[in-house]
């Protein structure tokens, strides 16, 4: 029944996937129980690719551009047009912004960003969440949403600032020692020589200053040197380019990193919140 579904909801990239799968295996003469064993995977698996009954995870197109690619990249490229389907559809044109952004300045106010999740912590978010998702759509969005860390490790690399308010440290999500892993990938982020992470105290309010009132939020620059604003609550998107509007914005991220703890401060609150999980 779920295979006959796929079908009928396959995307246009998931049916050329099937299609250029289906050609180039017959084009090298390969059975599909041949190119599964070349790929890891069962007959049945290739099977369910080439007949859309099962969409092509992305270890599979991985393994597939190497087995049959060729060194067209077709797979490779593939793999970033199926990932941005199985995004909620608000967030899909952001996506494709934020893999290649010059520089991404975020502030998040009541979880961990998700550019920053571990697996664990993400599928604890993502499932636990409403409406109630189906296990393959929760590590659907899941596997989506760790993609996301290729920004990271990019070639030029990308300056990427993070303002945590501390509350959403201290807010369990999933199990201890999911957030004790949350916790260590915050703290190995903030050594990297791309990557900022500040952390707005509980206090930043205590002498009546505080410019994070009004939610979170994302700057971007793009590869043009645009600056956008991305503004996200209750499963809707807004990308904002106005001029006036970015420059308000980017004025009040500029005022709440000024209320935040300095990198090192951060760091060492990270780590030690790590430390005192069991």
């Amino acid at each position: 029944m779920a295979g006959r579904e796929n079908k009928e909801k396959a995307t246009p990239t998931a049916q050329l996937v099937a299609h250029m799968t289906r050609t180039l295996r017959k084009q090298k003469g390969l059975t599909q129980e041949q190119l599964g064993g070349m790929c890891g995977f069962s007959g049945a698996a290739i099977s369910g690719v080439e007949t859309c009954a099962q969409p092509a995870s992305d270890q599979m197109l991985v393994k597939l551009e190497e087995a049959v690619g060729d060194g067209m990249g077709f797979f490779e490229e593939a793999r970033l047009y199926l990932r941005i389907e199985k995004y909620p559809q608000q967030f899909k044109e952001y996506a494709l912004l934020e893999r290649a952004a010059v520089s991404l300045s975020n502030y998040s106010t009541l979880v961990v960003h998700g550019l920053f999740q571990t697996e664990e912590y993400a599928r604890a978010l993502i499932g636990g969440g409403y409406p109630i998702l189906s296990d393959e759509r929760v590590e659907e969005l899941v596997e989506a949403r760790l993609a996301r860390q290729e920004v990271f490790d990019r070639d030029p690399p990308a300056t990427i600032e993070l303002i945590l308010e501390e509350s959403v440290l201290l807010r369990q999500i999933g199990t201890r020692s999911v957030m004790s892993g949350q916790l260590e990938f915050l703290a190995k982020c903030a050594k990297r020589r791309n990557v900022t992470i500040q952390v707005l105290p509980l206090t930043a309010g205590l002498h009546g200053e505080y410019a994070g009132g009004h939610g979170g939020l994302t700057l971007l620059e793009t590869l043009e040197h645009h600056h956008l604003i991305y503004l996200e609550a209750q499963d809707e998107g807004l990308l904002l380019s106005d001029p006036t509007k970015v420059s308000t914005h980017a004025q009040r991220y500029a005022r709440i990193r000024a209320q935040a703890l300095d990198p090192r401060e951060s760091l060492g609150l990270i780590e030690r919140l790590a430390g005192e999980q069991p």
